[in-house]
């Protein structure tokens, strides 16, 4: 059965999800959007990608012109699935690649420099241009797209990102210490860096997914989206 919340409405929403690592925001954009019936498009996977060919090519990550030219002659393309995003680097499938340890430590590195992340912007803006798009990451509603039509920001307990992170990776529990470590130093690398840092816009809603499983946030989501699709319908 299709959704009629949004579906049925002339008007397509720009939806953005911030937040940290392991928060959630991935598995949750997915959903909502398979509701929705919109596109999905993790602007993470992009700087992953940046991060993936700046390995292959030997370019160091505290290089922002070399990773910026870089950025500019490596096509990212996201195709959008109900299970996430196809990310295409160069025309190549890298969808699995960029989610192992290595790369995901790059996407950090490389994501700090501001002309790469200017050079991000603009490309995530095009993507979402023409609405019905949920777009996620760590920067969407406060610089990509500040006046998106709903704002979500992700939270969760340090254990319970662990937890997620080390079930994403397929570890055991004695990796516990080093997965904290690597977020502590992620979440600290994210919300000091000079350009956009990881932080909520001043008028998203603040979901804290520590306690609530994942149908009941995506309620909540849906619950914000339908306020703002019956206010945009009254004013047509």
């Amino acid at each position: 059965m299709r959704e009629s919340t949004s579906k049925d409405s002339t008007k397509k929403l720009v939806i953005a999800i911030d937040g940290p690592a392991g928060a959630g925001k991935s598995t949750i954009a997915a959903r909502l959007a398979r509701k929705l019936g919109y596109a999905n498009l993790e602007s993470g996977a992009m700087y992953r990608a940046l991060g993936l060919t700046a390995i292959e090519n030997d370019v160091s990550f505290d290089d922002e012109g070399a990773l910026l030219e870089l950025a500019r002659v490596s096509p990212i393309t996201l195709e959008p699935r109900l299970d996430g995003n196809r990310v295409l680097l160069d025309g190549r499938d890298v969808s699995e690649r960029i989610r192992e340890r290595d790369v995901t430590e790059a996407a950090s590195r490389v994501s700090v420099h501001p002309a790469v992340r200017a050079w991000m912007v603009a490309r995530q803006r095009e993507m979402g241009a023409s609405g019905g798009v949920i777009m996620e990451g760590r920067d969407i509603g406060t610089v990509v797209f500040p006046g998106a039509d709903v704002k979500i920001f992700l939270e969760a307990a340090p254990t319970v990102r662990m937890e997620r992170r080390r079930r994403q990776r397929g570890a055991d529990a004695n990796s516990d210490s080093k997965i904290a470590a690597e977020l502590q130093e992620r979440d600290q690398r994210d919300r000091t860096r000079a350009a956009s840092p990881l932080a909520p816009a001043p008028d998203a809603l603040i979901l804290d997914s520590t306690h609530l499983s994942i149908d009941q946030v995506v309620e909540r989501a849906l619950e914000l989206v339908r306020k703002k699709l019956r206010v945009a319908k009254s004013e047509l």
